[in-house]
C-alpha cells in the first residue's frame, strides 16, 4: 500500500489537464449492457473504479479495454450476476441494475459498497423500477431482479438521486412506452449519459432539467463517444491554486458545470477567468474565508466540500460548512485538526477559523474527496505531510502526483 509524502509551502504554477470524468465514464460504461453493437468510450480517465467497471463488464458479457485513453467495448452474451468481490468495492456497480433488466429481464447484483461517508440506500432506485414492471428479492446479500419487460411509467423521486435517475434513464431507453422521471438529478454527469444513449439512438429529452422523458426504442447501436472533463478534479486543482497562492491555467475545464465553485473562490479573493485553452485561477493577495451550503446540482457539490473546508482552514476570518448530502462526510475534520486547522463541529455544520498556518503530519485518508483535501492541506502546510491510505484517492484523481508535480508540487509516492 502506498502514501503519499508531500513538502509543503510553494505557489502552484504553470498548466494542468483536467481528465475525463469519472462520475460520468461509470453510468456511460454500463449502459454500453444496453447496446447491440461495439461501441468505442474516449477521454476515460484510467482509475481504479474504472478498471474495476471494466472487470464487472468482462463478466457481465460485455469485454471491455483500454487503448491508450479509449475504452472499447464489445457486447456479446449477456450475464446476469455481478459479483460481490467486485461489487464490495464500488457503490456505482448498482447501474447495471437497470441495463441488465431492460436487456435480459434478470439481474443479479451484489448489494453495493464503496466511500464511507454515509447512508446511500438503492431504494429509490428499487422501488422506480418497480414502477416499471420489475419485482425483486433480496438472496443472500444479492439483489435479484426479474420482469418479463420494463414498461413506460410515470416516477417522482422524493430527492434528485443520481444514480437513482441514471439507473431509471438506462432502463427507460429499452422499456415498452414512455418514461417520464420527476425531480430528476440535473448534474452533467447525467446529462453526459443521456447524451451519449441519444447518440446510440435513444428518444430522449429534458436532460439538464428536472422533468426526463424517456421514450422507449426496440434496439441501441454503438457509437464512438468522447466522455466529459472531471468537473471534480478541476474544482480541486482549481482550489489547488487558491491554497497554495499559486497561479494555474486548468486546460479542458468544463466552466458552465463549476459556476458554485468559481464564484465561491471569487467571493473568496481569487481571480477565476476563462481564457484560450482553459480557465486561470490566481491568487490576488489576500484569501477570505465564506459559507458553503452543499446543494444538488447546480448547487454547491458536496464532492467538494472537503477540499473547500481546507482551502477555509488557511483563509482569513470565520466560516461555515453545512453538508446537506451525506450525515457522515466530515471524517476529514479530524485529520485537518491534526494539522493545526481550528474545525468545530455541530451536527451536519463545521465551523471554521481561518488564519492558522497548517503544519505537516501524518494523516489518515478516509473516503476519496477527504484525500483530496488533505493532499491540498499538505500543500499549503509548513513541513512535511504523510498522507496514508491513498488508495481511496486512486479511486477518483488519476497519480494526481504526476499532475501537480510539474507545475510546483513537491510529492512522492512511495510504499507504507
Amino acid at each position: 500500500m502506498d502514501k503519499l509524502v508531500i513538502k509543503g509551502g510553494t505557489p502552484l504554477e504553470g498548466s494542468i489537464r483536467v481528465s475525463g470524468s469519472k462520475n460520468a465514464s461509470l453510468p456511460i460504461l454500463m449502459a454500453s449492457i444496453l447496446l447491440e453493437e461495439p461501441v468505442i468510450f474516449r477521454n476515460v480517465p484510467r482509475l481504479r473504479d474504472i478498471y474495476t467497471t471494466n472487470k464487472l463488464l468482462g463478466i457481465l458479457g460485455c469485454p471491455a479495454e483500454f487503448e491508450g485513453d479509449s475504452v472499447y467495448v464489445k457486447p456479446c452474451d449477456l450475464n446476469p450476476e455481478a459479483p460481490y468481490d467486485l461489487v464490495k468495492t464500488m457503490r456505482a456497480s448498482v447501474l447495471c441494475l437497470g441495463p441488465l433488466l431492460a436487456r435480459l429481464g434478470e439481474a443479479r447484483v451484489a448489494y453495493p459498497g464503496g466511500c464511507a461517508i454515509g447512508a446511500r440506500p438503492v431504494d429509490l432506485h428499487l422501488s422506480a423500477l418497480e414502477k416499471m414492471g420489475a419485482e425483486f428479492e433480496l438472496d443472500s446479500g444479492y439483489i435479484v431482479g426479474r420482469c418479463k419487460q420494463l414498461t413506460g411509467a410515470h416516477i417522482r423521486f422524493d430527492f434528485p438521486t443520481v444514480g437513482g435517475t441514471e439507473n431509471l434513464l438506462m432502463a427507460a431507453t429499452l422499456a415498452k412506452g414512455e418514461t417520464v422521471l420527476e425531480n430528476a438529478a440535473r448534474e452533467p454527469e447525467v446529462i453526459d449519459l443521456a447524451n451519449f444513449l441519444c447518440a446510440c439512438g435513444a428518444d430522449i429529452t429534458g436532460q439538464g432539467t428536472d422533468v426526463i422523458r424517456i421514450r422507449g426504442v426496440e434496439r441501441l447501436h454503438g457509437c464512438d463517444y468522447r466522455i466529459m472533463p472531471d468537473r471534480i478534479e478541476a474544482g480541486t486543482f482549481m482550489v489547488a491554486a487558491a491554497i497554495t497562492k499559486g497561479n494555474l491555467l486548468i486546460e479542458d475545464c468544463p466552466d458552465d458545470a463549476l459556476d458554485a465553485v468559481s464564484q465561491k473562490l471569487r467571493d473568496m479573493g481569487l481571480s477565476v477567468v476563462s481564457e484560450e485553452g482553459g480557465t486561470r485561477v490566481k491568487y490576488q493577495g489576500h484569501l477570505e474565508s465564506t459559507d458553503i451550503v452543499t446543494h444538488p446540482y447546480p448547487g454547491f457539490p458536496t464532492d467538494m466540500q472537503a477540499q473547500f473546508m481546507a482551502l477555509m482552514c488557511v483563509a482569513d476570518g470565520f466560516g461555515m460548512v453545512e453538508e446537506t448530502i451525506f450525515e457522515n462526510r466530515f471524517m476529514h475534520v479530524l485529520e485537518l485538526v491534526r494539522m493545526g486547522a481550528d474545525v468545530r463541529l455541530v451536527g451536519r455544520t463545521a465551523r471554521v477559523r481561518g488564519g492558522r498556518a497548517l503544519r505537516g503530519a501524518p494523516v489518515m485518508a478516509s473516503d476519496l474527496r477527504a484525500s483530496a483535501s488533505l493532499v491540498l492541506a499538505g500543500l499549503a502546510a509548513e513541513g512535511e505531510t504523510h498522507v496514508q491510505r491513498i488508495y481511496h484517492l486512486d479511486r477518483g484523481y488519476e497519480r494526481i502526483e504526476e499532475k501537480l508535480c510539474p507545475v510546483g508540487a513537491d510529492i512522492q509516492r512511495v510504499p507504507e
